[in-house]
């Protein structure tokens, strides 16, 4: 059953001049504008979603107080999910917030190939998606912890993801159009999540699930990064976070690379084709041509789910053998590739 957590030691940050939970968070989010119109903040009723929730309630200037509100997600999946879902009413009801809840059949929804987990997260952002159109929010905030990056950047480590993956989380991104979602707790840790609520004696929730190890994540959480800390790494969180945003700085540039090279070596002729002048790419790494090839799919807005790294290895090795086999290619998704015999490499998505 899941249990109430109550703890009531002073925290670290009110003895040793550390800046305050609040003001940390406080940085982290748009300085100007965040409160023109809603803020969807999502609470699960854990520790740390609380603690954000009870940080924006500081935060949120009390003349547009009521443009702060709590959306609840409760899963199927586990027995305690009604009681989360209490807990987090009670919460904003004592806050004079108004709140939002939909409980999310995950064992019932579409199965697109994915994990119980990844099926829950999508119906998750969708649900999180749909109430920020219904209430006009631009800004829908989530309560992910320098921990969280941690580990998402060790798990996508160890099932061999790219350079991409490495960057981890973004502290912003596209929710769905006119609509961001945004990490304001990725410089903050679980501990000090926990410190701010023990400070202002705020009771939590937690999930008896999250204590599994048979879940990727959970065992890395309580098996491998324990051991690591405690052991011969004790910085290993803040070093895979660091990790992380260096591989995001080089993901960047290198998307940025690609896109200047697509738009200066490329034209679109009048049936729609794009044409690529291959003399201009011919002579770059042929891993920064592949790149070439993503930014061209993203900015034609083609299907990017089956494209592998083979397939695009296989574009760029069209631009950059000197003898290219085959000179004609398939793609997923109706995207026919031709290069021709004048130096030109043409690309067009059939109907």
């Amino acid at each position: 059953m899941g249990s109430t957590r109550h703890a009531n030691r002073q925290t670290e940050s009110a003895v040793d001049g550390r800046p305050n939970f609040v003001a940390l968070l406080q940085a982290s989010l748009p300085a100007d504008g965040l409160w023109t119109m809603p803020v969807v903040a999502a609470v699960s009723g854990g520790a740390d979603s609380v603690a954000l929730l009870m940080a924006l309630r500081q935060i949120v200037p009390s003349a547009v107080e009521r443009r702060l509100i709590v959306v609840h997600a409760e899963h199927d999946l586990r027995l305690t999910a009604a009681d989360d879902r209490a807990f987090v009413e009670r919460l904003a009801d004592r806050l004079g917030l108004a709140m939002i809840w939909r409980r999310l059949g995950v064992h019932d929804a579409d199965d697109h190939g994915e994990g119980i987990e990844a099926r829950a997260r999508r119906l998750r952002y969708g649900f999180l998606a749909e109430v920020a159109a219904d209430v006009g929010a631009r800004h829908v905030l989530v309560a992910h912890t320098a921990d969280d990056q941690a580990e998402t950047i060790l798990h996508r480590m160890l099932r061999g993801t790219g350079l991409a993956g490495l960057g981890g989380m973004a502290a912003a991104r596209a929710l769905s159009p006119g609509v961001s979602l945004l990490r304001p707790m990725l410089g903050l840790s679980r501990a000090d999540a926990r410190a701010f609520l023990s400070t202002i004696g705020q009771e939590w929730r937690e999930d008896p699930s999250n204590a599994d190890p048979r879940h990727a994540r959970n065992f890395l959480r309580h098996e491998v990064f324990p051991r690591c800390e405690a052991g011969p790494f004790p910085a290993a969180t803040a070093s895979l976070v660091r990790l992380g945003h260096q591989a995001a700085v080089v993901t960047a540039a290198i998307r940025s690379a690609a896109e200047h090279l697509l738009e200066s070596c490329s034209c679109r002729h009048a049936d729609g084709s794009i044409v690529l002048r291959i003399n201009d790419l011919a002579r770059l790494d042929a891993h920064l041509v592949a790149e070439v090839f993503v930014a061209l799919w993203r900015r034609e807005g083609w299907p990017q789910r089956d494209m592998t790294a083979k397939h695009y290895t296989a574009l760029a090795e069209m631009v950059t053998a000197e003898k290219p086999t085959p000179t004609a290619f398939d793609a997923p998704g109706r995207v026919a590739v031709r290069r021709l015999s004048d130096g030109q490499l043409t690309v067009a998505r059939n109907a």
